[in-house]
């Protein structure tokens, strides 16, 4: 099977591309460096913009993963912007490849996150919930309506993607070092929602939404039990035999990251109610065991 991976080199996509080189899939990577992943994935293909409509040609599946990283840094006007476009643009040029392929793609894979519903409080979020009215909401809507513009004869599947949990990236990692320093703890009130999800799961999840015909439209890509704040880190502080008893106050996040910070602890009760009516199965449906398996 032929699969085209945008964000194919970073933190989701690169272990989703050894899943689907592991299954023997024929996988090509769209990069700005192809020269940079070539010698190290020889088996991979490695394509540039100017070479993706030739590419597309003959896809099975495009999964579309390509977006500039949210909280590395303060949002300033002109971040917010390349947040924007680095998701926009990718899935714009995306949908023009698959819609003027004489060849077409049987599905489209198209992220986008959670930060969609915006903060909730304990409200419980299905996909039909409306979207937020925050920069992050604004963003996954744009990015989405993108998607939206591919062609009908395409299935088209898109992840809401919570926060993904891997001790070598993601929100995960970061939490790591405090703990193991004996100084972790909740961030922010610790009452607010945290729709996490294993890695393995959201790998499972974007494989399962290629192969399973029933799959379409927008999904929540999170565990089916969401947890406080408080609750996550407790069970990472459990699976590290470390307290977690330090908690990070909010005044603290807004100095060091201002408007990100809310995008940090806003309150997202996101259930994936489409993927259990799909009868997907997690690998890591409960957080206790998921921090064990990944600590």
């Amino acid at each position: 099977m032929k699969i085209l991976i945008t964000g194919g080199t970073g933190f989701i996509g690169s272990r989703l591309a050894d899943l689907f080189e592991s299954n023997g899939d024929e996988i090509t990577i769209l990069t700005r460096s192809p020269e940079k992943y070539a010698s190290k994935f020889p088996k991979r293909n490695f394509v540039t913009l100017e070479g993706l409509p030739s590419a597309m040609e003959g896809q099975y599946a495009v999964v579309n993963l390509a977006g500039e990283n949210l909280f590395d840094q303060r949002w300033s006007d002109e971040i917010k912007e390349r947040i924007l476009k680095s998701r926009t643009r990718i899935t714009g040029a995306i949908v023009e490849a698959i819609n003027n392929a004489e060849k077409k793609p049987s599905v489209f894979v198209s992220a986008s996150a959670v930060g969609f519903y915006g903060d909730n409080g304990d409200k419980k979020l299905i996909e039909e919930h409306q979207p937020g009215d925050d920069f992050l909401a604004d963003v996954c809507v744009a990015w989405e309506e993108e998607a939206k513009n591919v062609t009908n004869d395409v299935r088209l599947v898109i992840p809401r993607i919570g926060i993904v949990m891997h001790p070598d990236g993601g929100a995960l990692e970061r939490f790591k070092l405090p703990f193991t320093l004996f100084a972790g703890g909740p961030i922010g009130s610790g009452d607010q929602y945290v729709p996490w999800i294993h890695l393995d799961d959201v790998l499972k999840s974007i494989q399962f939404a290629i192969h399973e015909e029933k799959a379409r439209g927008p999904y929540n890509c999170s565990a089916p039990k969401p947890v406080t704040m408080k609750k996550l880190t407790e069970a990472i502080g459990k699976a590290m035999n470390r307290p977690s008893w330090l908690p990070v106050p909010q005044f603290a996040l807004d100095i060091a990251l201002g408007e990100a910070a809310k995008g940090i602890t806003a309150s997202m009760n996101a259930v994936p109610e489409k993927l259990q009516e799909w009868s997907f199965s997690f690998s890591h449906p409960g957080v206790d065991e998921a921090m064990r398996d990944l600590l």
